[in-house]
């Protein structure tokens, strides 16, 4: 569910950057539309990842999603030494949970059965 509601907060960001380049006059065009285009392939990457891996118990979904928290780290982290600690930390809480609930024992007996 965690990694399904990611993909949407990318999908979002990324229609929104997108109609923002649009609507707007952003400083680079080229940056803009790299940044939206980023944001709804990651933003899709994740529900098809949620949806076709982990809500259908399939062993593929867990590594990237794993991933997706590790990769959440770093960016958290920069953003709370860039003085934006109100959108750091809670990055950091999410991508620890996803971490602690992928990599869970009761996780692992879902996706591996008795012999995980």
């Amino acid at each position: 569910m965690l990694v399904a509601l990611e993909g949407l907060v990318a999908l979002g960001l990324g229609v929104y950057v997108a109609v923002e380049a649009i609507v707007g006059r952003p400083e680079s065009m080229t940056s803009a539309v790299a940044e939206a285009g980023f944001g709804l392939l990651v933003g899709a990457g994740l529900l098809w990842v949620a949806w076709g891996g982990l809500f259908k118990v399939e062993r593929w979904g867990r590594a990237p999603s794993v991933l997706t928290q590790i990769f959440m780290i770093p960016v958290a982290v920069t953003l709370i030494q860039a003085d934006r600690p109100v959108l750091g930390f809670p990055l950091m809480a999410v991508a620890l949970v996803g971490l602690g609930v992928l990599l869970a024992p009761p996780t692992t007996k879902a996706l591996y059965g008795e012999d995980g």
